[in-house]
């Protein structure tokens, strides 16, 4: 599960009067051009917005798109298209919610599918082509894709056929805390999951106010997403990519003596009385604590450290220093099992579209392009794309040179996020409800192992 403008935001610039006057008529309702998802011919469009000419003919329109990006980050998601928008006259009509996951093949079978979806959970994708809604992409789309490695593509098609192409990347295997306190404190960065468990029971025992875990898993219908997170990132660190896979599959059932142990290593770390939840109350709260809010007690060193991925970056306040000397920064989660090299989970998100109209072709394959990432990059610290395109130099913000980084690492043990991959039945589904009833209820690890066993699809 992929979620969450951040600091240092980009000023769009105000389009004058008279350049509105000429971008709607150099934008008339005439066929697109190549690109833009239709044939004929479209008014030439000038200055900095020739560069859109394959989208134009299109003005006036409306393309509605439905995902669960929220603000602050569908702030940024926004000024990444405006210029677009502006130059071609395709009004994008942006509606993020906490209850994408539910609401969306609601809305689907009820015949109120948005033009456009971004699906963060390639699980929840091959559910929306299973209904026959999902529409295949255009050519250009299509021809755009050879700007990702082939495994992305992959992951953005169902049963061999290509229908959602990839958005954005981002980096969970990280930790984030806060360098001043740590320095303050005398704390070094561990590199290996043994230095991380002795550190967390040191900073336990030195009292005080500080523990060292903060968490939540609150996300409105997505509630437990970031439990999963914690479980793959267990599986993944303890046995490697093999039995990973094969979990994916069922052939490794969660009630399989791997997966118990694992769970019973995140139920030691991230259940442990004395260790979490800092700033909030009790291990319980993590249950009720969204996951947006739960590291800020980081920068009241009320918490050392919270696991959580790249995109994490946009939730913290505008002012807050970002970098290995500042307020906060992250470090990458070490391997349980020293054996497993470089462990990296990742996600990303897919755009998949509902209908076949020429606007909505148009806004597909502008955002399948180099240029609306990079566009992306410029605008959004905390969000990084693997589309090898963009002129990494974009990346100014220290998060995302690390995320860059370890996501293209050829050494790297790199997976896709478990629960993303899994039917929507029970990765979007019956293991947030369970998980979350793990950490709310006290639920037992066999009973929670059980329940998500029984929801597989036969």
């Amino acid at each position: 599960m992929t979620t969450p403008v951040t600091t240092g935001r980009r000023r769009l610039l105000a389009v004058p009067a008279v350049l509105a006057l000429a971008l709607t008529a150099a934008c008339s309702n005439s066929s697109s051009g190549g690109g833009g998802g239709g044939g004929g011919s479209a008014a030439a469009l000038t200055g900095d917005c020739a560069k859109y000419q394959a989208y134009a003919g299109h003005s006036g329109t409306k393309v509605s798109m439905y995902a669960s990006i929220l603000s602050p980050e569908s702030d940024s998601l926004e000024k990444s298209w405006a210029e677009f928008s502006n130059c071609t006259g395709i009004k994008i009509v942006y509606e993020g919610s906490n209850d994408f996951e539910s609401q969306l093949p609601v809305r689907v079978a009820g015949g109120n599918a948005p033009d456009l979806a971004i699906i963060p959970q390639p699980g929840l994708l091959a559910q929306m082509v299973k209904s026959g809604k999902v529409v295949k992409p255009p050519q250009q789309t299509v021809d755009n894709e050879n700007k990702w490695s082939p495994v992305w593509k992959e992951y953005g098609s169902v049963n061999g056929t290509f229908y959602a192409a990839p958005m954005s990347a981002n980096m969970k295997s990280l930790v984030w805390y806060s360098p001043k306190a740590f320095k303050a404190a005398g704390y070094e960065v561990p590199k290996t999951w043994q230095e991380l468990i002795a550190l967390s029971d040191k900073i336990a025992r030195a009292g005080g106010e500080t523990k060292p875990w903060c968490g939540g898993i609150g996300s409105g219908t997505a509630t437990g997403w970031p439990a999963t997170d914690w479980l793959e990132e267990v599986v993944l660190g303890s046995y490697g990519g093999d039995v990973y896979d094969q979990w994916i599959s069922h052939q490794v059932k969660f009630s399989d003596e791997k997966i118990t142990t694992a769970m019973k290593t995140v139920a030691d770390w991230m259940q442990n009385p004395a260790w979490v939840n800092a700033g909030f109350g009790d291990v319980k709260t993590i249950a009720t604590t969204t996951f947006q809010d739960a590291g800020t007690p980081i920068l009241s060193n009320k918490c050392a450290m919270l696991q959580q991925a790249s995109f994490y970056r946009a939730q913290w306040p505008k002012g807050t220093s970002i970098g290995p000397d500042g307020d906060v920064f992250a470090f990458h989660l070490p391997a349980v099992n020293p054996q497993v090299t470089n462990p990296v989970e990742g996600g990303g998100e897919f755009l998949a579209a509902f209908s076949g109209r020429p606007e909505v072709q148009a806004v597909q394959n502008y955002l399948s392009t180099s240029e609306w990432a990079s566009s992306r990059v410029k605008v959004s610290p905390g969000w990084v794309s693997a589309n090898q395109g963009v002129d990494k130099s974009l990346y100014t913000d220290p998060i995302d040179k690390l995320s860059a980084e370890s996501l293209t690492d050829p050494s790297a043990t790199f997976r896709f996020d478990a629960s993303d991959l899994m039917p929507a039945a029970v990765g979007s589904g019956a293991e947030w409800k369970a998980l979350t009833a793990w950490f709310a209820e006290g639920q037992s690890i066999q009973k929670t192992a059980g329940d998500i066993d029984a929801a597989w699809p036969q």
